[in-house]
């Protein structure tokens, strides 16, 4: 959860998710972390008590997985989750 506060300390090792390793590519501190691997990848939105975790291949494309992610945890943000 600390690598949410300065995202670009996981570029050089990836991020590991179910076993699988995710090369970082984008974040904003404090909120969310976006991976690619392949056609594919992963975003992760931090709420007050959770993480929403989207993965997806394709043919999802990474602005429909970081919409989903993002709207799904700024809801629960505003609900005080």
């Amino acid at each position: 959860m600390n690598d949410f506060e300065n995202p670009g300390t996981l570029a050089p090792t990836g991020l590991f998710i179910g076993g699988t390793k995710y090369m970082v590519i984008q974040g904003e501190p404090g909120a969310v972390i976006r991976g690619k691997k392949g056609s594919g990848g992963v975003t992760l939105k931090k709420t007050n008590c959770a993480l929403v975790i989207g993965i997806y291949d394709e043919p999802v494309t990474p602005g429909d997985c970081n919409m989903v992610v993002e709207r799904l945890g700024d809801y629960l943000i505003d609900q005080n989750f």
